[in-house]
């Protein structure tokens, strides 16, 4: 049987009757953009992006009846998502060896036709100095396009406050970016963000 025009709470239905074809459907469907999910609120670390990503359907295996098919599917995938990312933020604190994040370099000066790769990196450490709050809305709006409506249900916290942390994503990265695109008006600024972020 093809599960590849069902639904994904149908999948989620099938999956809770066991049945393996369902989950390898809803894998496939998901299974790399969660791993890119994860790869970005999680340091970039592709070993950990991996684990996280079969974590993370792993516990859709066990129990396939906590979703609730009146809620969005791909909200609740990212809830789950967003849940095991501030654990390991959590247990990341209590280590000693805790990662720390590059921080941008704001005493280089570029060249105008300064290479492409560089400022790819150096817009990358700058979202990932991003409080962790902030990154997650800002990838969630940005890259994963969720609606803020979406992002608020996935954190659980009022519209406003997501639309607060995106703004404040959005202004810190731009200032952390100004000696790369120099001395332009911020909504050019945000614009050459997004563009070159996407």
């Amino acid at each position: 049987m093809s599960y590849r025009t069902h639904t994904d709470s149908a999948l989620m239905q099938a999956i809770a009757r066991r049945d393996e074809q369902a989950f390898a459907e809803l894998y496939e469907r998901y299974g790399r953009q969660m791993y890119r999910f994860f790869y970005r609120m999680l340091w970039r670390d592709a070993g950990r992006a991996e684990d996280f990503t079969q974590e993370l359907f792993i516990k859709i295996i066990e129990r396939p009846e906590a979703y609730d098919p009146a809620r969005s599917f791909v909200t609740w995938l990212y809830t789950l998502s967003h849940n095991l990312c501030k654990n390991e933020y959590r247990r990341q604190a209590r280590s000693v060896l805790h990662l720390s994040r590059v921080q941008p370099d704001r005493e280089t000066d570029l060249p105008e036709n300064a290479d492409q790769e560089l400022l790819e990196k150096q817009l990358r450490a700058a979202i990932d100095a991003l409080p962790d709050v902030h990154r997650l809305c800002f990838i969630l709006r940005y890259q994963e396009e969720r609606s803020l409506q979406e992002i608020a249900e996935i954190m659980a916290c009022p519209e406003g406050t997501v639309k607060s942390r995106v703004h404040y994503a959005v202004q810190k990265i731009a200032a952390d970016m100004q000696h790369v695109w120099g001395a332009q008006n911020q909504s050019e600024l945000y614009k050459n963000l997004i563009i070159k972020y996407l």
